[in-house]
């Protein structure tokens, strides 16, 4: 059973000509705002004429970066006494701290929207609203960002992909262990207490078994260019954790299919292997034990329903047929479903009545009680897997709609020794929700981290510089604006941080990424229906 589970070096923008901010439109999404210490402010950052939301997108209800609430233009902790210049977003106004000049005004001819974004929003209404002023009155925690799930106790990694033990394999070798332990009892009694080495045994063996299975996956996945994270043996088999689809449902098909083909090889090969035996031995007894387990693991792993091999094959024929993966997944789906339920009534009912080879039995025991406990557990792992199936391939369907460039948040460039309290309100005026520290030159050095501003309290803002409160740039925090999808997944992925920096293709910054926004994005997209 198997899972399928652009960076730019920034310029500052600050060594255009001041006439050129005259008469080019801004779109870029850094938005300057005036110090109100001096009278006559002059550009801390050059606009790029390509990049900045013009004026009439800021008046959009669409755009994804919000306007600054009123309680944030009247909060007497965070504005000026008296207006200044660029308090509204639709008419921003340049500051600069280290170079004087006169301040040239914004152009007033019309200019065209952009076209309307993607229908996920990068905030929820009752805390993005706000303005980054106003973060520390609401206690936000930052998305967590764990390091790469183990899985378990690392047992090696064949062809460069790391196989895990699970915790609960330990109790199903003990489990197997035990029963096998006792049906060596009636046929080897001479073994006595030594049937439980032999048990143990036939369990690693087993298991191994499992693994080249899994490995098989693993082969054609690769083969097909398909990263896989991880091989994980726990409790009732494997999985291959395969990060993406494959592109065709041929190879699909073949995906899945290779692992119930290597399972039946294995029992051919112990079937093999058992003729020169004695049957009555222990190398007899074990080969016959790990044929019948194999041919069983094939059995079941053909079975047509998600998330078992079977059921990728049928999403494979179905998709085949109607062209449309995710009708495929839905079908296949459906029938795990219902395979599910049939599992939970028929393996209690088989075994009572003895069509499985035992016999019939007639009262209630401890060996009915124990093979309703395992239908009810293999149909809660098929019934579960099958809708994590469907939710994953109802994200997959929406992925290519989550971009970059439509979660991004406006940032405002400040230098490292600005005050927490100026650089606020400089962002509140502009309507930006995020701050860049930048150098004299305007280029970007590191990001403020939106966890660190709400553990600031207001009435030390004005004593605390923003570059303790800043993270270093890594180049895995710089990301493109263009990526969208399983591309901004592996990015973000590939370098876990809270807040990352968008740059254009040209390098210019457009703004910050917050890790939590693109995590709400997702969640979004697997509630839609597909």
């Amino acid at each position: 059973m198997d899972e399928s589970g652009g960076s730019g070096q920034p310029r500052s923008g600050t060594d255009e000509s001041t006439e050129r901010r005259s008469t080019e439109r801004r779109t870029d999404r850094t938005a300057p705002a005036t110090d109100p210490a001096r009278p006559d402010p002059t550009p801390t950052a050059e606009p790029s004429p390509d990049t900045r939301p013009s004026d009439t997108d800021r008046d959009d209800p669409e755009h994804t970066s919000p306007q600054p609430s009123p309680a944030a233009e009247t909060d007497p902790q965070d504005e000026p006494s008296q207006p200044q210049d660029g308090d509204t977003a639709a008419q921003p106004s340049p500051a600069d701290d280290t170079a004087p000049g006169p301040t040239t005004p914004p152009p007033t001819e019309p200019r065209p929207q952009q076209p309307p974004t993607t229908p996920y929003p990068h905030h929820t209404p009752d805390t993005h609203d706000r303005t980054l002023a106003h973060s520390g009155t609401t206690k936000t925690h930052p998305p967590k960002r764990p390091k790469e799930p183990r899985g378990g106790l690392l047992m090696g990694r064949p062809f460069g992909v790391p196989v895990y033990v699970a915790p609960s394999w330990f109790l199903v070798a003990a489990l197997i262990t035990w029963v096998f332990g006792g049906q060596l009892d009636r046929v080897l009694p001479e073994l006595g207490a030594a049937r439980y080495l032999v048990s143990l045994f036939f369990a690693v063996a087993f298991y191994a078994s499992v693994l080249v299975h899994e490995l098989a996956h693993t082969v054609a996945a690769l083969r097909f260019k398909l990263p896989v994270r991880r091989i994980q043996l726990q409790f009732f088999g494997g999985v291959s954790e395969i990060e993406k689809e494959a592109e065709t449902p041929g190879r699909e098909f073949v995906l899945a299919f290779v692992g119930p083909l290597l399972s039946l090889v294995l029992a051919g090969v112990f079937y093999a292997a058992m003729q020169p035996v004695e049957p009555g031995t222990v190398p007899g007894v074990l080969l016959a034990g790990l044929m019948i387990s194999n041919l069983i693991v094939a059995a079941f792993n053909l079975l047509p329903g998600l998330p078992l091999d079977g059921g990728r094959m049928l999403r494979a024929v179905v998709w085949k047929i109607t062209g449309k993966p995710m009708t495929g997944t839905i079908a296949a789906a459906w029938v795990g479903r219902a395979l599910a339920v049939s599992v939970l009534i028929g393996l209690p009912w088989l075994t009572q009545s003895g069509a499985l080879g035992s016999d019939a039995v007639d009262n209630v025991g401890m060996d009915t009680v124990m093979d309703a406990l395992l239908a009810a557990i293999l149909a809660a792992i098929i019934w579960t897997g099958a809708g994590n199936s469907l939710r994953m391939a109802r994200l997959r369907e929406h992925l290519p709609e989550l971009r970059a460039r439509t979660l991004t948040r406006r940032a405002v460039p400040v230098e490292t020794d600005t005050p927490l309290s100026e650089a606020l309100r400089r962002a509140n005026a502009a309507g930006a929700r995020a701050l860049v520290v930048v150098d004299a030159d305007g280029n970007p050095l590191s990001l403020v981290r939106e966890a660190a501003i709400v553990g600031v309290p207001e009435h030390r803002r004005p004593w605390v510089p923003v570059s303790g409160l800043a993270q270093d740039l890594t180049d895995g925090m710089r990301v493109s604006a263009e990526l969208a999808g399983e591309d901004l997944l592996e990015a973000l992925r590939a370098a876990p941080a809270t807040e990352y920096l968008v740059v254009e293709e040209t390098g210019e910054i457009y703004g910050v990424l917050s890790a939590a926004d693109v995590e709400r994005a997702f969640v979004k997209a697997m509630a839609r229906p597909a």
